[in-house]
């Protein structure tokens, strides 16, 4: 990857290789299953304007504890007030979270991220350019891909974060150097701003 930088005529770009142009697609397209997931699985809604307005989803917590992680109890220690707190806010957010992920599948599918059968990448490198919008997009996008990762592989603190980067199990530790990859990508997004 060609890091973020500023054009000197608007936008912000990066270069990616095909390889991670597709990683990325394929790591935000997992967040937007489990968000879409949640959301088909609400309560019954009989109530048509509590659905348009993004209200009348489930009370209860997910089960899934990357689920747990996107979509937090807004009350921690009083589950009656996160409970009605989430059945009235959790559609709109998993929805604008759905929404950012899509937003950076689609910047890097402008970018020329084409994919060839059983997903393998074809073609040359991915260029990205970002107006301000989608940056906010893809620093939140961003976000909630690492977020997924952290709890799929027991990060809560940086020294979590240091002994899966020393495990001695390869797929842990494939998935803990796309974890940091992620993070360079977010902090090179993040200094491009300046």
């Amino acid at each position: 990857m060609k890091p973020f930088r500023k054009r000197r005529r608007g936008g912000i770009i990066a270069t990616f290789e095909a390889a991670e142009a597709q990683l990325l697609a394929n790591l935000a397209g997992q967040v937007v299953e489990l968000l879409r997931d949640r959301n088909s699985n609400g309560e019954s809604d009989p109530d048509p304007l509590a659905v348009q307005l993004g209200l009348g989803g489930s009370s209860l917590p997910p089960e899934d504890p990357v689920l747990r992680r996107l979509l937090p109890d807004a009350y921690r220690g009083d589950e009656a007030e996160s409970g009605e707190f989430r059945r009235f806010t959790e559609r709109s957010l998993t929805s604008v979270k759905v929404q950012h992920a899509e937003t950076l599948i689609g910047s890097l599918v402008d970018g020329g991220l084409e994919t060839g059968p059983l997903g393998q990448s074809d073609g040359p490198s991915v260029e990205v350019e970002l107006d301000p919008a989608e940056v906010q997009s893809w620093l939140r996008s961003l976000t909630d891909i690492r977020l997924s990762l952290a709890v799929r592989l027991g990060i809560e603190t940086e020294e979590d974060a240091m002994l899966v980067g020393e495990s001695d199990d390869e797929a842990t530790l494939a998935m803990s150097e796309i974890y940091d990859w992620l993070g360079y990508v977010q902090e090179s997004l993040v200094v491009s701003l300046d």
